[in-house]
């Protein structure tokens, strides 16, 4: 399986990485709302885990841009944001799941094997 985190802290976007590779899947990253789109257009993946608050744009536009190319890859919302509203907001523009932060490596991976 090819990921793509899409995560501007570079701390939570190594972390992230590292636990993923552990189980085998190919890992991608973009820090920030333009890297994303470049690699969105030119690379195809399996399941992307989206930010909200990127540099140069927001993950909840970035989300409802790929749903409007009509991109079929499953998308995990991991934010810092974890309001009711955030989470239906983000599951109403198309993502598959929302996984507020923090979290446990071990739910992420349950949650990505769902997909």
């Amino acid at each position: 399986m090819k990921i793509l985190v899409i995560e501007d802290e570079p701390g939570m976007r190594e972390n992230i990485v590292r636990s993923l590779q552990t189980e085998a899947y190919v890992v991608e990253t973009a820090e920030d709302y333009y890297s994303a789109r470049e690699k969105l257009g030119v690379y195809q993946y399996d399941c992307i885990l989206l930010d909200i608050g990127l540099p140069g744009g927001d993950g909840l536009s970035l989300l409802e841009e790929m749903k409007k190319d009509g991109l079929q890859t499953g998308v995990i919302i991991v934010s810092a944001k974890d309001s009711l509203d955030d989470k239906v907001q983000g599951l109403n523009l198309g993502a598959d799941d929302y996984l507020p932060k923090p979290f446990h490596m071990a739910e992420l991976h349950a949650r990505v094997k769902s997909l």
